[in-house]
């Protein structure tokens, strides 16, 4: 019953991204283009809220302390010397009230945006038009390995009848996301690490 719901609130909005492009040639290449905007839909509503909610330059000193704290906790035990230890480990409590407050920032746009998304992968994952024999990329060789997909499919197994240097709609989903979130993050200037 929610899920049929959430379908008639779905598929008027996304399922027209899914048919936006038709090719005679080629049906599957508007469910190509289809996920690709969807992903890159939901890689910029991630990164806008990473913007949003977090305090860029906050972070970037809050990662600066965490990597002077952890220089000079290396250097304390490469140097055996226990005073230098002891300094450290005074440190400590105010090493780990950063790490608190960086992991608790870095949740804060997930919190956000998880319970969307989850409901945009579940309509995703319930499409016809994303059924893997509508609905597969296939790969050059040598972006096969180099963007890993042997080791995908060892977690994600292919579906029958999909060509081996292909991937399904979820590879491809996350192929366009990361790519797409490292150029919003470039570009909306967010700082640290993540996507």
């Amino acid at each position: 019953m929610a899920f049929e719901i959430l379908n008639q609130i779905l598929d008027p909005i996304l399922n027209p991204l899914l048919t936006l492009v038709n090719d005679p040639n080629n049906p599957m290449f508007g469910a190509i283009v289809g996920v690709f905007l969807i992903s890159t839909i939901v890689a910029f509503v991630i990164t806008l809220a990473n913007k949003l909610l977090v305090d860029q330059d906050r972070l970037q000193s809050m990662q600066k302390e965490m990597k002077e704290y952890q220089q000079e906790m290396m250097k304390a035990q490469k140097s055996g010397d226990p005073k230098l230890m002891a300094d450290v480990q005074k440190k400590q409590a105010n090493f780990m009230k950063i790490q608190k407050e960086m992991m608790f920032n870095s949740f804060k746009p997930m919190i956000v945006t998880f319970v969307p998304i989850i409901l945009i992968f579940y309509w995703m994952a319930q499409n016809p038009l994303l059924a893997p024999s509508n609905m597969y990329v296939n790969l050059p060789t040598t972006a096969y390995y180099v963007l890993l997909v042997p080791l995908f499919h060892m977690f994600y197994h292919q579906s029958p009848g999909v060509p081996i240097m292909a991937i399904e709609w979820l590879g491809w989903y996350i192929l366009c996301s990361f790519a797409m979130s490292l150029i919003f993050r470039k570009f909306l200037g967010l700082k640290g690490g993540g996507i």
